[in-house]
């Protein structure tokens, strides 16, 4: 017999959060990070550099740069953004990201869905008051899926990766996809029925399919044998079992052919394994968690500990199942933060369900928390914007002036008006809070998600150009780009996706690999200086002569040799 719910709620606490709320989440929080910014170094920049080349021609069925495999094997979140290019010629950077702006706002409304339709199960309900007066059910789910949400927007982990245009924010975005589709299928009783199948269904092949074609096989498989053992002890019964257990093997046989036609058919169902035996990788791993998961994890912990009578109840345990697949996928994968990263849409459905146990003094507590630790930061932000301006404060302006030499600061209204208005709201928000008793839900949160909000707006507009010219590969590929015509070709060798990228994009050069086909016209030569010994295999040396080196930043940091072929 399970113990009585710990959750204790009143029609007022119950209130619904504004529905503008998550709109303007969609505008202060979600296009930030898209709008603007340059794709970064890495990941985001080597997604970037296969579009490119499928736009330009290259097999959509091997998605590769300039003729070699790309770093990581998926297809369709490349599918979308060469096909949003095409569309959408220009700007390419910001075609390419709108398909991405739309997974984004699916997993903000799928993890909202599927933590409402968990908070709709009877077993997750509140207690009955003795004289009346408790929420309703459907305005308590309401409120729960509304904590959910600004759980995951408050999530620090999610800010960066999930505003990228790489298959990493399509699993994410299919992931919550398959968490809402999991939970709108659980029937509200034993032996009976959940409802309508067939939009179940078609959610769950969409899901199955998505993480299939974004990379995530293994995961898929087991997310889905947890999610089929969840609905078979929920009740339900019948072909819904069998089409959604269709739907994840289908989906993973045909990006199999996929993966045998491009040549790596062993090499996803690999992981990068380690062994786990030094305890600095586990200080490591527990830094990650600390950070990546902050706050949510938290919230999440007393929710077990408060329902730890009703694990077994799908509220708790499929939520509770997610995260620990997600979790052991990333010890599978060396603590890689991109397979954490798919663990936050039911991290935070999770969270949620610790909004009706909590005391006042405690909701109080991490409000204030929230108003000094943003406060505190948006302050910084803001100095050294001010800094980089000024020069004043000097020491902020010297710190910037050594890591990013050569960055010259302008102020740009189109950014700093943005940034203005947020701190604006930030205090209005603050003022709010401060100034009156709120028996929401939800209301732990609003500081919280709130703040890390206008934190990311205000980097991703009073710090944007700093960050663009420090972490983009615009500054030296623009400066290898003046050594040439307009236009040009260039060859490369010891590049990697993403500093291809960059000089096709910034430096608007047409690249060619050394060694290959196409490059006997090219007037010079880019060379990793750590892949020098391997050059002579690739080119002639005696054609060419060292024109230059040029540093990316700084003097003391990564260098790329230019050569000049020989009249």
């Amino acid at each position: 017999m399970s113990p009585p719910s710990p959750a204790l709620v009143t029609a007022d606490a119950a209130r619904r959060l504004p529905r503008w709320v998550p709109w303007l989440l969609v505008v202060a929080y979600v296009l930030p990070g898209f709008w603007g910014r340059d794709p970064w170094r890495t990941e985001d920049l080597a997604a970037f550099a296969v579009m490119l080349d499928m736009r330009a021609g290259g097999p959509w069925l091997v998605p590769q740069v300039l003729g070699e495999a790309a770093a990581t094997l998926a297809w369709l979140p490349y599918w979308l953004g060469a096909a949003a290019m095409a569309v959408w010629p220009e700007p390419a950077v910001w075609a390419a990201r709108l398909p991405f702006i739309a997974l984004l706002v699916l997993t903000l409304a799928a993890t909202w869905y599927g933590t409402y339709r968990l908070a709709r199960l009877p077993a997750a309900q509140p207690l009955r008051l003795a004289f009346g007066g408790e929420a309703r059910p459907t305005d308590y789910a309401r409120a729960v899926a509304d904590g959910a949400l600004l759980a995951l927007v408050a999530t620090l982990g999610l800010a960066l990766l999930a505003h990228e245009a790489t298959p990493t924010a399509a699993q994410l975005a299919f992931t919550a996809l398959l968490f809402h589709t999991v939970a709108g299928g659980i029937p509200p009783a034993a032996n009976e029925g959940g409802g309508r199948t067939w939009p179940s269904m078609l959610a769950w092949w969409v899901a199955a399919w998505g993480l299939a074609l974004s990379g995530a096989p293994v995961l898929l498989l087991a997310l889905s044998a947890a999610a089929l053992i969840w609905w078979w002890r929920a009740g339900r019964r019948g072909a819904a079992l069998g089409w959604a257990a269709l739907g994840s093997v289908s989906a993973v046989a045909v990006a199999q052919l996929l993966a045998v036609g491009a040549g790596r058919a062993t090499e996803w169902w690999v992981p990068r394994w380690t062994p786990w035996t030094h305890l600095s990788e586990w200080i490591s791993l527990g830094r990650l968690l600390a950070w990546f998961w902050w706050p949510t994890a938290l919230l999440a912990l007393w929710a077990l500990w408060r329902w730890r009578g009703r694990w077994r109840e799908p509220h708790i345990g499929w939520p509770l199942s997610v995260v620990a697949i997600v979790l052991a996928a990333t010890l599978l994968d060396g603590g890689d933060e991109r397979t954490l990263l798919l663990s936050l849409p039911a991290l935070a459905a999770l969270a949620a369900f610790a909004l009706p146990t909590l005391r006042r003094g405690v909701s109080a507590l991490i409000d204030w928390f929230a108003v000094l630790f943003f406060s505190g930061a948006a302050v910084i932000i803001w100095i050294i914007w001010v800094a980089m301006q000024t020069g004043v404060p000097p020491k902020p302006a010297a710190n910037v002036a050594r890591l990013v030499p050569g960055f010259e600061a302008s102020v740009e209204w189109s950014l700093l008006l943005p940034a203005l208005l947020a701190t604006v709201a930030w205090g209005g928000i603050i003022a709010w809070r401060v100034g009156r008793y709120a028996p929401a839900l939800w209301k732990g949160l609003a500081l919280s998600a709130s703040g890390v909000t206008l934190n990311w707006l205000l980097l991703m507009t009073l710090w944007l150009p700093l960050l663009n010219y420090g972490m983009g590969q615009a500054p030296v590929s623009q400066r290898i780009a003046a050594l040439a015509p307009p236009g040009s070709c260039v060859l490369v060798h010891g590049l990697d996706a993403a500093r291809i990228a960059g000089l096709q994009y910034h430096g608007r050069l047409q690249v060619r690999r050394a060694g290959q086909p196409g490059g006997e016209t090219c007037a010079l030569l880019v060379v990793n200086p750590r892949d020098y010994p391997s050059l002579t295999r690739a080119v002639d040396l005696t054609a060419w002569t060292l024109r230059t080196e040029v540093p990316r930043l700084r003097e003391n940091r990564e260098r790329w040799l230019v050569f000049e072929r020989k009249p």
